[in-house]
């Protein structure tokens, strides 16, 4: 089960293929759960919350990118006016 810690430490490659690997791991664990052969219902859960913290990292480095070319935009200086309007 990967940790927080864990997650903040991969690259964004390797947490979108965690997130595949855990949706199809969730997936397959529900087939099994409506066939009659999962063993381990609890597993389910964990998956669950495993796809959550992969999601929440991916968000959480889309809000800090965003946020970052947010601010080198407002602190770059700005073009000057335009001659076109000045006649």
């Amino acid at each position: 089960m990967a940790k927080t810690e864990d997650l903040s430490e991969k690259s964004n490659a390797s947490l979108v293929n965690g997130l595949a690997d855990a949706k199809r791991e969730l997936f397959n664990l529900r087939f099994q759960l409506a066939t009659g052969q999962l063993e381990n219902t609890a597993r389910i859960n964990e998956v669950r919350k495993e796809v959550a913290r992969h999601k929440t990292e991916i968000r959480a480095r889309e809000i800090a990118a965003a946020e970052s070319l947010d601010s080198a935009a407002s602190t770059a200086p700005s073009a000057p006016a335009s001659a076109e309007g000045a006649s």
